[in-house]
């Protein structure tokens, strides 16, 4: 269990448990990571801070929302698009699992499940939006192993270290709904899981208490096997990190997100009310402006005390497009840079960019992925921990083996210079090598053994051309 007394100089007026994980939920509820995790989120789903947007003037009793001034909200989606990009170069394909014993591999990637490439997708979005992405493991009910992805939000991480790499207890808070008699309420349930046991509670005002519906508060061992608990012996949760400093991707671009939407939203706002001219009235016989308004839209004509003088001019307001647009463009392009996207302008590279073109242009994603890639291996090493637990519980032998992950990156390439490599590389390499680096090859094995088929054909085609089948045939053989 984690030491709370360690965190106290004295012996007076220690704060029990309880009171200690209340502080450390309201902590992280006011911190500047959960802060950007929901940031992070938000983004995510283009609900940009645009859309909070007023436009007020200055009144007698204060300032008042402007309705009469248009109010466009232009929210663009950078982030996703980013993140997308990201995920899908990096984790969309299969991961693959090298180490020198097959047999522990396939125990492995059973244990994980057919899924679990999917699972590592669904992490690389929490981490990417919310810095970092929580990931518990359990045995169920029939024995099985699982995971599950637990929202960043609701985790409050109590670590060993400064660097974060090991877990001294973990808390989960989320709210549900719950009926009681007749009435429907919201609460707030809490959760503290230590190195082999688990305690449960209810937040009641600024209080934790004991929560009597789940196995009567606690604490519990963290599973079952048979009838008896077992402890993992570490914090079942494993902390799936973006980079080192544990922040989402929206971290770095915001500012320059926002001036992007605040600018292409001020010009859609400027187009709206330029629509209309700006009337300068000269020795006008109304009474009032709506009078002037009321008798142009009907009448399409106006009437004037001041014959010589009078008259109505109009003013028409401009922007200068120009610098707008360059505006808008550099923007653009900072996003993409400091977001270490791929850059969409190929006006240097080409329409066809190759060789080291192409690894230019994905330099800033191979090194925002690479941090990521990081961060994931050394997760995966704490998640075969629990993975060597259960295959030893479930009788399956004990291992303590290296295992390499391996992310097979979606590289864009040029394929018609890679199909020319291969020919090239023609007796030079091995045929297998060769088909694994051909672009229109996805199954390595399957087009190995198609071609040992058609070659087979052939020979016999060319043997049966020249006569030289019948010697080929063996004793007994009948004739096509």
């Amino acid at each position: 269990m984690f030491n709370f007394k360690s965190l106290f100089r004295n012996n007076i007026n220690i704060m029990t448990t309880e009171e200690i994980l209340y502080n450390e939920i309201q902590e992280f509820n006011s911190s500047d990571k959960r802060a950007w995790m929901v940031e992070g989120d938000k983004y995510y789903r283009v609900e940009n801070d645009i859309y909070n947007r007023r436009i007020t003037r200055q009144t007698e009793s204060g300032e008042v929302t402007d309705r009469s001034k248009a109010n466009n909200k232009l929210a663009h989606g950078f982030i996703k698009n980013l993140v997308d990009e990201k995920i899908g170069y990096l984790l969309t394909k299969d991961y693959a699992l090298k180490c020198d014993n097959e047999e522990y591999i396939k125990k492995v990637k059973d244990a994980l499940g057919k899924y679990f490439q999917y699972t590592l997708t669904r992490l690389g979005y929490e981490a990417s939006n919310k810095g970092i992405a929580w990931l518990q493991v359990y045995i169920d009910e029939q024995g099985n192993f699982g995971t599950m992805l637990i929202p960043s939000e609701q985790c409050v991480p109590l670590w060993k270290d400064n660097t974060h790499t090991e877990l001294d207890g973990m808390i989960r808070f989320y709210v549900q709904t719950v009926y009681e008699g007749k009435e429907k309420k919201r609460i707030t349930r809490v959760e503290y899981y230590t190195e082999n046991e688990v305690y449960f509670y209810v937040m009641d005002g600024e209080h934790l208490i004991p929560d009597i519906e789940q196995h009567e508060g606690g604490p519990i061992l963290h599973y079952r096997k048979g009838e008896e608990g077992r402890g993992w012996g570490k914090v079942p949760f494993i902390g799936f990190k973006n980079n080192a400093i544990e922040y989402p991707d929206v971290r770095f671009i915001k500012s320059l997100i926002d001036s992007y939407d605040k600018s292409r939203s001020d010009i859609d706002n400027f187009i709206e009310e330029t629509k209309n001219l700006i009337y300068v009235l000269k020795g006008y016989g109304g009474q009032d402006l709506g009078e002037f308004m009321r008798d142009l839209n009907y009448y399409r004509a106006i009437k004037i005390d001041d014959v010589k003088d009078g008259g109505v001019d109009t003013l028409t307001p401009k922007i200068d497009i120009q610098a707008a647009k360059e505006h808008f463009e550099q923007l653009k392009r900072d996003i993409n840079e400091f977001g270490q996207g791929v850059p969409k302008d190929l006006d240097k590279f080409g329409n066809s960019p190759s060789g080291i073109s192409l690894k230019f242009l994905y330099a800033g994603l191979d090194l925002k992925c690479n941090h990521l890639e990081v961060e994931f291996k050394r997760a995966f090493e704490q998640l075969l921990y629990f993975v060597n637990v259960y295959l030893a519980e479930d009788g399956q032998g004990a291992y303590d083996e290296d295992v390499e992950l391996i992310f097979n990156r979606d590289i864009q390439i040029n394929e018609t210079e890679a199909i020319s490599n291969c020919v090239a590389s023609e007796d030079v390499i091995s045929q297998e090598t060769i088909i694994a680096n051909h672009p229109w090859v996805s199954d390595v094995e399957g087009e190995l053994e198609k071609l040992k088929k058609q070659k087979e054909e052939k020979a016999k085609v060319a043997a049966k051309a020249f006569g030289t089948d019948k010697f080929s045939k063996v004793d007994g053989e009948d004739e096509e």
